[in-house]
């Protein structure tokens, strides 16, 4: 099983609802849309050869300067095969005007405590996940700490020597 076999299952499969294909590392990365990203990890899951049974990571990223409004913000899926030992990355990207997607729950139980965390500090919101909560920050935030909404450093402070920071 390659890289390149998965590729193509999936394209002959969901056809243009899978592009930007890419190997960074030697892992199959692909990205999907909001609707299709079940449908997408359910077959893999339930393919008799691929058994792709462990969800590793699900995480979000934001990326505030992205031309393309609709790439603000990027939810990433890095699933596992153990019987195979094949590892894929499937990434959707949603914009601020319209941070929901399906829960991954319905397929990997192990999604509830990292769509819980990619809310928690992305505002994601993960349509019929069992209890979207925060898991880490206080409740009553009213912000989302992972959002580069804020400058990195303080522009009034002046007890930094730039040239002590390589700048």
């Amino acid at each position: 099983m390659t890289n390149e076999e998965v590729a193509k299952d999936l394209i002959r499969q969901f056809g243009e609802d899978v592009y930007d294909f890419d190997e960074p590392y030697g892992m199959l990365t692909l990205s999907t849309t909001r609707d299709q990203i079940i449908p997408i990890i359910r077959y893999l899951k339930d393919h008799s050869l691929y058994q792709i049974g462990f969800l590793t990571t699900l995480c979000g990223i934001h990326y505030p300067d992205d031309p393309n409004p609709e790439r603000e913000y990027c939810i990433v899926y890095q699933l596992h095969s153990l019987v195979n030992n094949f590892r894929l990355r499937i990434k959707v990207f949603l914009s601020e005007d319209d941070l929901h997607i399906p829960t991954a729950t319905t397929v990997y139980l192990a999604a509830n405590w990292m769509e819980r965390e990619t809310y928690d500090f992305f505002g994601v919101i993960f349509d019929g996940h069992p209890k979207l909560t925060r898991i880490l920050n206080m409740e009553d935030m009213d912000y989302f700490p992972m959002r580069k909404e804020y400058p990195l450093e303080d522009p009034t402070r002046e007890d930094k020597i730039d040239a002590l920071f390589g700048r």
